[in-house]
């Protein structure tokens, strides 16, 4: 039993007595009240049971189910949604105030490439770019794909993230940008996460911006060194910096798509307009296959007014170009960056893993959609 991409039916898998009522535990995690309103349900009480046992083991080896307990609104926040929370969870609704659709797990694939070439940009600083780099990285190559992280901020962060000391490094994407004859094979490191390399960056970076401004086509430097390996990943991530500077802009002409990670504050919303501007600019002048494919909220709090007032806002002005998917505050995140690894190995069954892995497949559903 599966629902197409973008429905709002739900998979029931297992049944477990709630608050007097039955309540079943769905695909994703949320719960169901399937017998509101009905007086009797032994016989489909025990259909269902019966279908979510079959469903559960026609999976193939290594798929599994997300956790998305984050996505269990509070009492509070269900009140502005719907006349009650019993029947927010019927219709799914999520965060964003949206039904929220069924977002299959992906399958595996027998063939790798071309890649596509995802860029993670956002000029202001701490919303989340880096830590949404390496998670949806990490849960793409989970679900089988291979990916490339492209660490391309100065600051090194997405490296540092995922174990690796920047102060020691020789070699790095500054020295694919800027050296000729340089091989990618010199500077991609393997990561502990299977299915996933690395680019990395360190302070040299910052010596581009300057250097590049005399160089012929200096904005398509980034897609130039990449475009070799290209054929051999499925999607390529590449962790922007905090600026609309030449880098950021290499970043752009080299991707198909942008994600744009955005905290749930004020100040945070205020950069977006600046930001969609030079998206589009890129796309007028260096890369019309340029696409603004979703804005991401992070940070997310739905015990607060103002999370949800600012979520709100994104989804009134952007409407479906915001991600069903909504990334909530955790202390596991800060975690992960002192262990140097993704959230999907460091706690797998967290909320934050739950987040990201449901993030990846709306990507993949986007992606096999066009």
């Amino acid at each position: 039993m599966e629902a197409p991409v973008g429905s709002v039916a739900v998979h029931t898998f297992s049944a477990h007595a709630h608050q007097g009522g039955n309540v079943y535990q769905s695909m994703d995690g949320h719960h169901v009240n399937a017998m509101t309103g009905s007086q009797s349900g032994g016989e489909d009480t025990t259909r269902i049971a019966a279908s979510a046992t079959s469903d559960f083991e026609d999976l193939s080896e290594g798929h599994f189910y997300d956790p998305d307990a984050d996505y269990e609104p509070d009492p509070e926040y269900a009140a502005t949604l719907a006349p009650d929370a019993a029947r927010q969870r019927r219709e799914r609704i999520g965060p964003t105030g949206r039904p929220l659709p069924y977002f299959p797990i992906p399958g595996p694939v027998t063939d790798h490439g071309p890649a596509k070439v995802i860029a993670m940009c956002n000029q202001k600083g701490g919303v989340g770019k880096t830590t949404s780099a390496i998670n949806l990285g990490a849960a793409l190559a989970e679900y089988g794909r291979r990916v490339l992280l492209v660490d391309f901020d100065p600051q090194g962060a997405l490296s540092v993230g995922l174990g690796v000391n920047p102060m020691e490094l020789d070699l790095t994407v500054y020295n694919l940008l800027m050296e000729r004859g340089m091989s990618a094979d010199e500077v991609l490191l393997k990561t502990a996460v299977p299915n996933m390399d690395l680019l990395p960056s360190n302070i040299d970076l910052s010596a581009a911006e300057v250097q590049l401004v005399s160089e012929v086509a200096r904005e398509q430097t980034l897609q130039r060194a990449l475009r070799p390996l290209l054929p051999e990943y499925d999607y390529v991530v590449i962790d922007c910096q905090p600026s609309l500077g030449l880098l950021t802009v290499n970043a752009l002409t080299a991707a198909h798509k942008v994600i744009v990670p955005l905290e749930c504050e004020f100040f945070a919303l205020r950069g977006v307009a600046l930001l969609t501007e030079t998206i589009e600019k890129v796309q007028e002048r260096l890369n019309p296959d340029l696409e603004l494919d979703g804005i991401l909220a992070t940070m997310y709090d739905s015990r607060t007014v103002h999370s949800r007032e600012v979520l709100a806002r994104v989804v009134e002005a952007f409407d479906d170009h915001v991600y069903h998917t909504v990334i909530g505050r955790t202390v596991r995140f800060p975690e992960t960056t002192v262990a140097g690894e993704p959230i999907t190995s460091y706690a797998s069954n967290s909320v934050g893993a739950a987040a990201y892995r449901q993030l990846a497949r709306e990507v993949l559903a986007r992606c096999h959609a066009e």
